[in-house]
């Protein structure tokens, strides 16, 4: 902490009546501050022997200094600086005051909002029957652990070798621990400020959290997300029966990430819906013999709204992502008692097709 000196010879005629009180201010500390190394507690016992002062950053610190009514002259100091001598401050430092007190034998400063750099050996230094005496105290500053720096989410391919950081700050050294989140409860690792992950699986991706503690506060959390690519697998593949004239449904569900897309084909290897699909199936047969494809996540559904007996068959489903494709195959089948639709039926539908592909056409060429 800077003098108070260096204040007072900024101030307005006050410079010429330095040199004589910096003079003075010196031989009088030269009579209160012991030359050599502060006395030990059992040579005299004034000031009495001061215990270490721990306290949190941001908190206040008192220093107490206890004498008798024999003290001439008493001063406070942090290393090479002097913060009172006496009554007066040298500090410039407005957080530390000296406190008033009725007894005459105490002579206490306090810190308020106490940092890291205040941390240190301070020193109160008496005068008394002419000898100078001096009791250190050591100010211990304890810090919150608090996490400064944490990896950020990532996306890797199955089978990548993954590494995690969490650096953290505090005083004392704070400790680290992570945890992978998951729905069945919580997987504690070891490791501190890295941990790895050798040839990643998908069964561990997700959330995992760093905790950082001290015991001086609560600890400090903080979060990063794996996301684990992986190419689609096929969890479930379900065929139906269907009567003539009802709706069925063909489910399909696969797992992968990036979500996959889903795409049916007949059993002689035509695509049910698509760019290349029949015009007229996709847009305009759609709810008199139409089929639709209805996919979310995971899921995908065939659904024929009016089964014919052309509809009956193998289908299979096709789950596809940026890493692969995979596939399964399943039977919309109806009771043979119904199988037998009349021709006439069957060309009436026929027959609606052709006039909107017909129609369609036209248009395109409008």
């Amino acid at each position: 902490m800077p003098l108070r000196g260096a204040n007072m010879a900024s101030r307005g005629g006050a410079g010429s009546a330095w040199p004589g009180r910096l003079a003075v201010v010196a031989l009088r500390l030269l009579c209160v501050l012991p030359a050599g190394a502060p006395a030990r507690s059992a040579e005299s016992s004034f000031p009495k022997a001061m215990d270490n002062v721990t306290v949190r950053q941001g908190d206040t610190a008192l220093l107490k200094c206890i004498t008798d009514k024999k003290v001439s002259r008493v001063a406070w100091l942090n290393r090479t600086t002097i913060l009172f001598a006496g009554r007066e401050k040298w500090s410039l430092d407005p957080r530390v005051v000296l406190l008033n007190h009725t007894a005459v034998t105490e002579y206490t400063i306090q810190i308020r909002n106490v940092d890291v750099h205040d941390e240190g050996p301070y020193v109160c230094s008496v005068l008394t029957n002419k000898k100078p005496k001096s009791s250190k105290v050591h100010l211990v500053v304890q810090v919150p652990a608090r996490i400064v720096n944490i990896s950020t989410d990532i996306t890797v391919n199955e089978g990548s070798n993954v590494t995690l950081t969490c650096v953290a700050i505090g005083r004392p050294e704070p400790s680290i621990m992570w945890r992978h989140l998951l729905k069945r409860g919580n997987k504690f690792l070891n490791g501190g400020e890295h941990i790895e992950i050798p040839a990643i699986n998908r069964e561990q991706s997700g959330v995992y959290e760093c905790s950082s503690t001290n015991d001086i506060s609560t600890p400090d959390v903080k979060a990063v997300r794996i996301t684990v690519n992986y190419p689609p697998s096929i969890l479930s593949a379900k065929g139906t029966g269907a009567a003539l004239g009802q709706k069925g449904i063909l489910q399909c569900e696969a797992s992968a990430v990036p979500a996959p897309d889903f795409h049916w084909y007949r059993e002689d290897h035509r695509q049910v819906m698509g760019v290349s699909g029949n015009i007229c199936t996709i847009i305009f047969c759609f709810g008199i013999n139409g089929i639709k494809i209805e996919s979310k996540g995971k899921q995908s559904m065939l659904v024929f709204f009016n089964v014919s007996e052309s509809d009956y068959g193998n289908y299979t489903c096709v789950a596809a992502n940026t890493l692969g494709n995979t596939n399964a195959s399943m039977m919309l089948y109806g009771p043979g008692a119904i199988h037998n639709v009349s021709r006439a039926q069957q060309s009436q539908h026929f027959s609606i097709c052709l006039l909107w592909t017909v129609t369609l056409q036209y248009l395109v060429k409008l």
